[in-house]
Parts: structure tokens; sequence; C-alpha cells
């Protein structure tokens, strides 16, 4: 074990990658699972789908087994089940799987071309380029540096600021599942809607269905038939609110999937000016979405990573330098450099110099880089 400036430092600890993982998503079953920072509100929508199905199935399917001979009963109550299950289970697998995070960069990567002589002054480093173009289907297309990830995104990539990850084929974040919707969950996300719409428009159509078999038994109004069955009627003003908003969400969501677009793109109106470069004709699109593989996750949560160490207990200095100390503290990110002529370690964290010693200043880091030629070699 060594020990730098007083301060015990052992061997790297390795972690699960989910437990050293820099985003705000929430994990479960050992990293098996990956939710957003909102997890709490895929309950609530369990909730809005399973209450109702209970009522349903209690109030309504199990009166219509008894109206309906045969096993066209039994049937009515098994569709409603095995439709509920099936909705639930799309849920998970919307909310709950990878939906083409981008992993981070340990460092950003490194400039292509740069012309020193015009770029670059005195006391500064080469500035990444914020965008770079890159050619779709015979389009240019420009993709966007992450300053948060450190890295150019792909493609239809953008940063969700609630998860805080780079998302491949970013859609939206949905609050209702608790997740971003991206390249690897869309398909899913998509069957959920609209499963859930067909599952309301089963459960409004078959409550009208028992009101009518309540007149045509006793030979009632409908008034009075609704009012020998109030679980219907709540049923019924409860599916038709929800089909406006889940149908609307499958028709939306329709055209987008039909045309090529994501919510984000289409809110943005970016292809309102130029031609979609991923529009492959109505079918085509259809069988992009539906058809195709789902690309494999870029993330192994279970693997082992090393935990990052915590920084060195010491006095923390004000973050006004210049760009070249900047540049070198997020290259030396987590390190700790050790001045012998001193005798003090100097802990360089995110944005800030952190010094051993109390009294130090940044100029006297600045020296102290000058002198041992850091700040050239990173220019």
């Amino acid at each position: 074990m060594n020990t730098v400036g007083g301060a015990a430092v052992g061997a790297a600890e390795m972690v699960r990658k989910y437990k050293a993982w820099e985003g705000s998503n929430k994990f479960c079953l050992g990293g098996r699972f990956i939710f957003g920072p909102d997890v709490r509100s895929v309950f609530l929508t369990v909730f809005l789908i399973v209450a109702p199905a209970a009522v349903f199935c209690v109030f309504v399917a199990r009166k219509l087994m008894n109206d309906f001979s045969g096993d066209w009963g039994i049937a009515i109550l098994v569709v409603f089940i095995v439709s509920t299950v099936y909705v639930l289970v799309l849920l998970l697998l919307t909310s709950g799987r990878d939906p083409g995070i981008v992993p981070r960069n340990a460092q950003p990567p490194e400039p292509e071309t740069y012309n020193i002589s015009t770029e670059l002054g005195s006391g500064q480093t080469p500035r990444l380029p914020r965008t770079k173009d890159v050619i779709i289907n015979g389009a240019t297309v420009k993709v966007k540096y992450c300053d948060t990830c450190m890295l150019y995104r792909p493609p239809r990539c953008s940063h969700c600021s609630i998860c805080d990850n780079c998302v491949e084929r970013f859609d939206h974040h949905c609050p209702w599942v608790g997740q971003c919707i991206g390249l690897r969950n869309y398909r899913f996300f998509y069957m959920f809607v609209f499963s859930t719409t067909l599952l309301c428009l089963y459960v409004h159509g078959f409550c009208w269905v028992y009101i009518k078999k309540i007149m045509d038994s006793e030979n009632s109004s409908i008034w009075k038939a609704m009012a020998k069955t109030p679980a219907s009627i709540v049923l019924i003003v409860y599916t038709f609110l929800a089909l406006w908003f889940v149908g609307g969400l499958s028709i939306f969501h329709l055209y987008l999937i039909t045309t090529n677009q994501t919510t984000y793109e289409n809110f943005r109106y970016q292809y309102s000016r130029h031609a979609n470069p991923y529009n492959r004709g109505m079918v085509g699109n259809i069988m992009d979405i539906f058809c195709s593989s789902i690309p494999k996750s870029k993330n192994d949560f279970r693997v082992k990573v090393q935990k990052k160490q915590p920084m060195i207990p010491s006095h923390s200095v004000g973050a006004s330098f210049d760009s070249t100390t900047l540049a070198v503290s997020k290259r030396l990110q987590g390190k700790s450099i050790w001045d012998e002529t001193n005798d003090r370690a100097l802990a360089i964290g995110s944005n800030r110099i952190t010094l051993s010693s109390n009294g130090d200043s940044v100029t006297e880091y600045q020296q102290y880089l000058e002198s041992h030629e850091i700040g050239k070699q990173e220019q």
C-alpha cells in the first residue's frame, strides 16, 4: 500500500459497471434492468392499467360469462387477461432495457486536423470543433460534440438531460415509462401504446355490451340499465379519456414511423427545409422499425470495472485559471501529482485544482506545471 501526502492509496477496487455508472439511471436485479431516474412513474402506469383491469374482471367480465353460452363468456375473460399481461410485458421491455446509450469517453478525442499558426494563440490548447459533417445516403448531416460524454454523437443521437446519457436515435424521454425512448426500445414503446389503445377499446366495447344485456333481460331503458352497473359507467368514462391519449399517441407515432422521423426531429422541424435522408418509403420505414434486428447494447452493466478513487482530502482552490491549466486538469482528472521539491501532493479534480497544503494558490500550481513542462506537453 502506498501513501500520498499522508493518505493511504490501496489497490484499485473492482465493481460492477452499473455501480460506477455516471448517468442518472436506476438499476435493478444486479444491473440486468436499467430504468430512468423517474422510475417511480412506472408504478403509477402499472396501477393505471391493473386497477381498471381488476374492476373489469370482477364487475363486468365475470357477469358476461353467465350471459354468453358455451365458451364465449370464458373467452372474453381469457382474452382480456392475456392482453393485459401482454401490455405489462411491453411496458417492462420499454422501461427496463438499455434504450441505446452511447458509452462515454474517458477523455476527449484528439483533434483530427487543425492549423497551429491560425487557431492556437499563446497559452491555448487545440479546441475541438462543435460539429462535424457526415454523409448519410448522399446528404450532409451535422453531428454535434457532447461535452458531458466527450464524444461526437452518432447521427440522430441526442443527450437526454434527465437520464444524462447520449441515446442513439433519440425520440423522447417518456415520463410514463420512466425511460428514454431510443433505438433499442422504440419498437416496444409503440407496441405498448398501440396495445393499450386496443385494450381500452376492448373494455369500452364490452361495458356497453353488458349494459345492452341488462336492457334486454329486464326490458328497461338505457338509463336504468346504466344505474344497475356503476362500474361499467366508470370504465366507459375512464377508457374514453384514455383513448384520447394513447390513441392520439398511436396515430402520431404511426405517422412518424411511416415518414422515418423521431419526435425530437419532428418538433424541431428538422426536415422542413430539406429532404429526410433516412426516409426509405412507407414500406421500408415500417420494415425498418418492426422487422429489423435490434442492435446489441453497447454497455455491459455487469462487467467489472475499476472504481474511481475519491479525491484526496485537501484545501480546494477556485477555478479561475487559463485554458491551458483547464485542459491539463481535464486530461489528468482524478490523478495526483507528487511535487518532490515542496513535498506536497497536487490532486486534480473536475474543473478545479486541489492542493494538499493550505494557502496554496492557482499561480503556484501554474508555476509548478511550467517548471515540469506539463503545460507544454499538453499543447
